[in-house]
């Protein structure tokens, strides 16, 4: 069994076409699925997918290039939903973004970040040309008492030591399969199986021989075979630890508790 960390189900390439997504998905190994929320207006269609399949799991957050967004009353919404929630995200900073400010994408990561760890809930880490910064606000807000997971991570080894002694998990995408792909490589060796999971962030980063067209969650299978090659080790043995690491850090059967059709 895969567990997808990571896909955007709710988006309008996918949405319409669940009905075939899924069970491709679960033919290719899939067997449940974290949908992280971007935009506060999408909060109530993941809530509703959740309710609607019984291993569809949400988390809830504000992607930085919405930092705008972080009212008063969003974090307000945010922090109803979170009782509901397997984890806050996808939420961090993103420095190639020409706006919002990088102190506004601060201001809106850390008030996201108070909400998770004030839940004890998970954080799911997007991060681009900005991790001084990122390490600076987890190390304040204190990630340490939540948990979290650097999301399709593209950093170096030394990178992801500095996020394992956070006591942060390192997911790993499709770019790990690509012919150029070298950091990803070296991470997906040296990452503890313990503290590694796999991702589609489904639409987007298709792993090969898919790339370039929309990820689907059913891809997952050949991140997962790409990166038991690389370990040396059984795709059934990577795919268990994963799926177990996946479930103990969302703690799924709170989650599960929260979400009685499920």
């Amino acid at each position: 069994m895969l567990f997808d960390s990571h896909c955007h189900l709710d988006d309008p390439q996918l949405l319409p076409r669940l009905g075939t997504l899924i069970p491709e998905a679960e033919a290719a190994g899939v067997a449940a699925f974290l949908v992280p929320g971007v935009h506060p207006s999408a909060w109530q269609r993941i809530q509703s997918l959740c309710t609607s399949h019984p291993r569809i799991f949400p988390a809830y957050g504000v992607h930085p290039m919405h930092a705008d967004l972080v009212t008063p009353s969003t974090l307000s919404a945010l922090t109803t939903h979170a009782a509901s929630a397997c984890a806050i995200g996808e939420i961090g900073l993103d420095y190639l973004l020409p706006s919002p400010s990088r102190e506004l994408q601060r201001q809106a990561f850390a008030a996201q970040l108070r909400i998770a760890v004030e839940a004890g809930l998970p954080v799911l880490l997007h991060c681009r040309k900005a991790f001084d910064d990122l390490v600076a606000v987890l190390r304040d807000v204190g990630v340490a008492r939540a948990g979290g997971v650097m999301h399709s991570f593209s950093g170096s080894v030394e990178t992801a030591e500095i996020c394992l002694k956070l006591g942060l998990h390192i997911s790993l995408s499709g770019t790990v399969t690509y012919a150029n792909a070298r950091r990803p490589v070296e991470v997906a060796k040296a990452v503890p199986l313990e503290r590694l999971l796999l991702e589609t962030d489904a639409p987007d980063l298709a792993p090969e021989p898919h790339r370039g067209s929309v990820n689907v969650p059913a891809y997952l299978l050949a991140t997962a075979r790409r990166v038991a090659d690389i370990r040396e080790i059984a795709l059934d043995d990577l795919a268990r630890s994963t799926f177990d690491n996946a479930v103990r850090l969302f703690n799924l059967d709170r989650c599960l508790e929260s979400h009685p059709t499920h």
